[in-house]
């Protein structure tokens, strides 16, 4: 067994080979602190394919914090979000350094063994990927070391605890940082330079971006020699393996022959335009240089011309790529024709689909993204169960990615990766402006359908979410919006680029994708494939980034500036009112029978907490205001002068008793049942279950009784409480349960004050409690 380890931000990391998983290609277990991991690499057998056959997947154990899966089967099922976003945290940085011509089946495989909720086992499992790769026999360049850093009390923090990274549950309220960390900030790179970005922030201004990952580089060079030090004592002799170049000879051919035509088809404006263009010239290219086997042609002769339509395609592919990069990089001229820092038109829509709550359909050139707003209870939260310590949210975005946006057919099946990275990065960008739920107590859910796409379609979803939200009426802190930037290095000469579209994406060296509000970063990803980048460049993508931020923030507020005054008339009424605690049994009810029937009557939902914060969730406001004055009105004592219309529960032959609210009577004596007649029976006037307006006019509590009048009762019309308070019931008797409100004669009595009923669970320890069931 061979440990070496190395000191970041005064606590230990460690590389430990040799103890488990031996018959790997290489295999590093990591540990800081009581957070444990192993890292795996394996290369396999080799694949005839034209792309480098890479997989990376992070298996999470929920016995590594004590845990026992909570599905039906108690097993782990498929990998959550935390896992996919380290999996591709994983990938991204160490993709590009692959050798061009790998063509063996990879994999590396991560596994959390152990948590200790300090360290969290993201960056352990960045570095232990690495570690696996350059003690394995896979040729590797260089080693790849990641840290995190964070901001805490205007600090910058290498490698923050989780603790410091979890924020609330129910988000954070303006200008309240207590307790999370106002930067989250993953850095990958090598000792030369900085290879992946990926942050979450408050507002964070880009010089501070910058100061920070100049720290994080200075922690990466330690962690990458770290590395080195541990594959020239273990590492493993490196596979010998066949390189395929483009040929020189069919190049210049390609070139001499099409190369004109292949220039004029990339100008193209219009990208399916362009599209079809480039593809007749190598349909031409590749009938005249490598022609299709005749029929009858032997084995040896279909394998020849495949080889040779290869080789003449792989040519092709590779003079697009240095005609388009160096039209861009020398002559500064793009493929759609826009200077550098020329963004795309926009168009924004708001309130498009009419019965959703909220929605916006964002336009930017060939890049559009329907994305919806939906409003729902505290109860309809999402529920996380991973091994990090948060465990539930309360706003979150999804992402869809249709084949149909890029003009394909494809599967429509279960959610992909990409779709998964995109839109936590457009839920990162929203999350730090979005209310917490005690300004704005609603969960609340966006979807982003990309309807078309040419590049940057997860900051069209951040535009658009931003925008589906104000118009949904929630009050955002300010609107956010989202800028992909990208660059074309050709030696010396370099370009960044702003609004990059997907060729530019696909053969630029960069993608930087930048969020944030006029004041600052909420979300930042970064992805370069050359060796990397000097931080002038980063500092010119960053100022050129705001500038655009800024310029699309504008678009926006012309369409919706500041969030709608008013909710959809579709979406759920919240309100909220308090009761005393002592009264949460008295609301609830012997078994819920209360609150059900409230429930039901008013089709609502309640929520009480045991602070006795009751939460009213209902179709329509008027329904939601009926059920707010119930409530007021069950929870108040009864006085002398107080009106109720009230449901007739019983009749004796000295009166009626009228259920002034769930559990309270009163008595209207048969003298009072219909004012200036004698009646015989109380049933001559009143039955069981009519409803009927009185007005209370005595309230003995020491015996229980509540003495009530008609309300058009001409004897007490216009009198004040204090001359009521002359006025007799009529012989006598209301009935109240408990507290001055008990009843001799009542055959059910209504649960008691002092929260006789059962109290609710509470929603976990630190969170905003909701606790009792909803009825």
């Amino acid at each position: 067994m061979t440990r070496v380890s190395v000191e970041i931000a005064g606590s230990e990391i460690s590389f430990e080979t040799g103890r488990m998983a031996k018959q790997a290609s290489g295999a590093v277990v990591v540990r800081q602190g009581d957070t444990m991991l192993l890292a795996t690499a394996v290369a396999g057998s080799k694949r005839d394919v034209d792309f480098l056959p890479l997989t990376v997947d992070v298996e999470e154990r929920m016995y590594a914090t004590g845990k026992i899966p909570g599905s039906f089967f108690k097993r782990e099922g498929r990998p959550g979000e935390k896992a996919t976003l380290t999996a591709r945290m994983i990938d991204r940085p160490l993709r590009p350094l692959f050798p061009k011509d790998w063509r063996y089946d990879t994999q590396l495989v991560a596994i959390p063994l152990s948590i200790d909720h300090v360290h969290p086992y993201d960056i352990l499992a960045m570095n232990g990927a690495s570690a696996a790769v350059m003690i394995s026999d896979i040729p590797f360049p260089t080693p790849v070391g990641a840290v995190r850093i964070g901001k805490v009390d205007g600090n910058f923090v290498v490698n923050p605890s989780e603790t410091d990274l979890t924020p609330p549950a129910g988000g954070a309220t303006e200008g309240d940082d207590s307790g999370s960390s106002e930067l989250d900030l993953i850095v990958a790179g090598t000792e030369e330079a900085i290879l992946m970005v990926e942050a979450g922030a408050k507002e964070i201004p880009e010089a501070e971006i910058l100061d920070a990952l100049d720290i994080a580089h200075a922690e990466i060079k330690k962690l990458c020699a770290l590395q080195r030090d541990l594959a020239e004592k273990v590492g493993k002799e490196k596979k010998v393996f066949e390189s395929i170049g483009v040929d020189a000879d069919i190049l210049e051919a390609v070139r001499s022959s099409h190369g004109k035509a292949l220039d004029e088809a990339t100008q193209v404006e219009d990208k399916l335009e362009r599209e079809d263009a480039t593809d007749a010239v190598y349909a031409a290219a590749l009938e005249e240089h490598a022609p299709a086997a005749t029929e009858g042609a032997s084995e040896e002769q279909l394998l020849s011309s495949k080889q040779r339509r290869a080789a003449v395609q792989m040519a092709l592919e590779k003079l697009e790529k240095s005609i388009i990069r160096e039209r861009i990089a020398v002559h500064k001229k793009r493929p759609d024709g826009r200077g550098e820092d020329e963004i795309r038109d926009i168009t924004i829509e708001v309130g498009v689909t009419p019965r959703t709550h909220g929605s916006a359909l964002f336009t930017r050139g060939q890049t559009q993204a329907l994305s919806v707003a939906a409003l729902g209870t505290l109860k309809e939260e999402m529920r996380i169960d991973t091994l990090g310590l948060e465990t539930k949210k309360y706003y979150w975005h999804h992402y869809n990615f249709p084949p149909f946006s890029v003009g394909e057919a494809g599967r429509m099946g279960g959610v992909k990766r990409r779709d998964i990275g995109h839109g936590a990065l457009a839920e990162r960008a929203l999350t730090p402006m979005v209310p917490s739920i005690e300004e704005f107590p609603y969960s609340i859910r966006v979807v982003s359908d990309i309807l078309e796409s040419n590049g940057s379609s997860s900051m069209a979803s951040v535009c658009g979410s931003s925008l589906s939200l104000m118009d949904a009426g929630v009050p955002l802190k300010r609107p956010v919006a989202g800028i992909a930037m990208g660059l074309i290095k050709e030696g010396d000469d370099y370009i960044v680029l702003t609004d990059i579209a997907g060729v530019e994406d696909h053969l630029g060296d960069m993608d930087f994708k930048v969020a944030g509000t006029e004041r600052g970063i909420t979300a930042l990803q970064m992805d370069i494939k050359i060796g990397g980048v000097t931080f002038d460049i980063l500092r010119d993508a960053l100022t050129r980034a705001h500038a655009a931020r800024t310029f699309i923030l504008g678009k926006m507020s012309e369409v919706i500036g500041t969030p709608r005054e008013q909710l959809s008339q579709f979406a759920p009424r919240i309100q909220t009112i308090q009761i005393d605690p002592s009264q949460i049994g008295l609301l609830i009810g012997k078994g819920g029978e209360t609150i059900r029937g409230l429930s039901e009557e008013f089709e609502s939902q309640i929520d009480v907490n045991d602070d006795g914060q009751v939460l009213v969730y209902s179709a329509n406001g008027e329904l939601g205001d009926a059920l707010v004055e119930r409530v007021r009105m069950m929870m108040k004592e009864v006085e002398v002068g107080d009106e109720y219309v009230g449901k007739v529960v019983k009749t004796t032959t000295f009166g009626a008793f009228v259920e002034l609210v769930k559990g309270t009577d009163g008595l209207l004596h048969i003298s009072n049942v219909s004012p200036g007649q004698r009646v015989d029976t109380v049933e001559d006037v009143l039955n069981r279950g009519d409803e009927v307006s009185v007005r209370v006019v005595e309230v003995d509590r020491e015996r229980g009784r509540i003495g009530l009048r008609l309300a058009h009762d001409p004897d007490i019309a216009g009198k004040s409480v204090e001359e009521l308070a002359g006025v007799a019931g009529g012989g006598g008797a209301g009935r109240s349960a408990g507290n001055g409100r008990g009843g001799h004669d009542r055959e059910a009595r209504g649960p008691r004050r002092d929260g006789g009923a059962p109290s609710g669970g509470g929603r976990g320890s630190g969170r905003p409690r909701h606790g009792r069931d909803r009825y």
